[in-house]
């Protein structure tokens, strides 16, 4: 029986020999920058899809709390605005719709949590007082506002316009 037997010598010495070794890899190329997002019609989807999410939300919880809260109000007014500007992008139309449906979210959801708090206390469902006693809702709303209301509606709107921008970057 015979063994193979390793040739003598250096294997890494200079001139001897050496085994064909594979290239290595080019490096692979950059992944290529995301696309621009500039979709106007999406965005505008996306942020009244979230404006009615968000009014239904926040009018929900001021009105099982008998009370509005300014943080939900600019929590509203950034959901909008984060939605329009990572769907819709950079148009700067974006910036302006959404601010404008933050405002009209922030509405209903004071019209949704007035609803609420009548609805308890008749007795009846809100979506009773809300669909079939509008006039009733708006007057109540129109007697209670205040400087706080309108202060809220331009945290939104704020919220909106700066969510939307930094969103789209």
């Amino acid at each position: 029986m015979s063994q193979s037997v390793p040739p003598s010598g250096n294997p890494f010495a200079e001139g001897a020999p050496q085994p064909p070794y594979p290239a290595a890899p080019a490096p692979a190329p950059a992944p290529a920058s995301a696309p621009a997002r500039n979709n106007l019609g999406l965005g505008l989807v996306a942020a009244l899809v979230a404006a009615l999410v968000a009014g239904g939300v926040y009018g929900g919880i001021a009105g099982a709390i008998d009370r509005q809260i300014g943080w939900a109000a600019i929590g509203v007014g950034f959901l909008v605005g984060f939605a329009s500007g990572k769907v819709g992008g950079s148009n700067p139309v974006l910036p302006v719709a959404s601010a404008a449906l933050s405002l009209g979210a922030v509405y209903v959801g004071q019209l949704l949590a007035i609803a609420i708090i009548i609805g308890k206390e008749l007795n009846v469902s809100a979506t009773d007082v809300l669909f079939e006693n509008f006039d009733v809702v708006t007057k109540v709303w129109g007697e209670s506002k205040d400087l706080m209301t309108f202060l809220f509606f331009a945290l939104a709107a704020f919220a909106a316009f700066s969510g939307a921008k930094k969103s789209a970057e």
